[in-house]
């Protein structure tokens, strides 16, 4: 079979297709032919080795894939031959907390992920795809569309009425701009692009900010939200993003902490979180319980998932530079075999 290795951290320039052997499920195992990928931020700071400490190579990269049963090991009960299926990505994470030894089990940073034609995984690592979606969109689900879902509902707990504040057009922000309006919440969007806004209001944002336009986009915040604040912010940016969003947050409110996207290791003043009594809380995408539930409420609301752009199986690394170029809206996806 053809299968993408990353053969080192010399980022995009390291991922190579290269043949390996078709694998085969052993007891509890399940062969998937994958149909689609789809990228995260994580998979480049994979590529650049600045995911974490101890990156083994070659690695097969990517967390997020979807695709169909073709063989089972024995004692397999949990899907069938013909089931469409997505990985999940912590592939020992099944309920409750997130711990040190479950972190070990990610696909494509601590083991093998779905970037080749065949992959195989145990049966709990898996969940079936709504019957409304495409591989393409179920292959969008397991690293983003958790994390927002674990921000806005599973911790988050937004409701009717609250407002939420998204920071970008993202595949993160994006699911959680779907699943916020889903649950009856007023959103404000921020981007540098006018166009991306514009987008926005279509999936429903009430407020947009061009940050680019209005860099103390904070204040604007404020204002919009009856100079109190937001109820909730969702976090990609990190340090660089965090003191304007703890300045945008009410007091009282809440802050899920999710990406790094405008850097890491800056000090960040933590008086705005003990004097508006704020809750900040690090959300890493999730378990397959909170997958799951997801799954039932974008089968219920018919949820689609908002797809900027699929490349070919032969384009892994020009989908890789497209991501990395930030030009996208929400989500791209390789699509392996058609």
């Amino acid at each position: 079979m053809k299968v993408y290795e990353l053969q080192s951290n010399a980022g995009i320039d390291a991922l190579k297709l290269v043949e390996r052997p078709e694998p085969q499920p052993e007891a509890g195992q399940v062969l998937i032919r994958v149909r689609a990928t789809s990228l995260n931020y994580r998979d480049l700071i994979v590529a650049g080795g600045t995911y974490g400490s101890g990156q083994k190579y070659p690695l097969i990269p990517m967390s997020d894939g979807a695709g169909e049963v073709v063989a089972v090991g024995e004692g397999v009960t949990r899907v069938k031959v013909g089931d469409r299926v997505a990985g999940i990505f912590f592939q020992d994470w099944i309920y409750g907390q997130l711990t040190r030894q479950k972190m070990k089990s990610d696909l494509g940073g601590s083991i093998d992920g779905m970037l080749a034609e065949y992959v195989v995984l145990y049966q709990y690592g898996l969940v079936i795809l709504p019957d409304h979606l495409s591989y393409e969109e179920g292959a969008t689900l397991p690293c983003a569309a958790v994390t927002a879902w674990h921000a806005v509902v599973t911790k988050g707990n937004v409701g009717a009425g609250e407002t939420v504040l998204l920071l970008g057009t993202g595949g993160v922000s994006i699911f959680a701009l779907q699943f916020t309006k889903i649950h009856g919440a007023r959103v404000m969007i921020t981007s540098s692009s006018n166009e991306k806004l514009a987008r926005a209001k279509e999936l429903g944002a009430d407020e947009t900010i061009n940050y680019k336009i209005t860099p103390d986009w904070e204040k604007q915040v404020y204002e919009l939200s009856d100079r109190t604040g937001v109820d909730h912010v969702v976090e990609v940016g990190g340090a660089g993003t965090l003191p304007k969003s703890l300045q945008a947050v009410r007091i009282g409110g809440s802050i899920s902490l999710i990406g790094v996207l405008s850097g890491r290791g800056e000090q960040v003043d933590p008086l705005p979180i003990l004097f508006k009594s704020l809750t900040v809380q690090g959300i890493y995408v999730g378990s397959r319980e909170i997958f799951e539930d997801m799954n039932q409420a974008i089968t219920q609301h018919q949820t689609k998932p908002i797809i900027d752009r699929v490349f070919g199986f032969d384009e892994a690394q020009q989908a890789y530079a497209y991501l990395q170029s930030a030009t996208h809206f929400g989500k791209v996806v390789i699509q392996v075999n058609s």
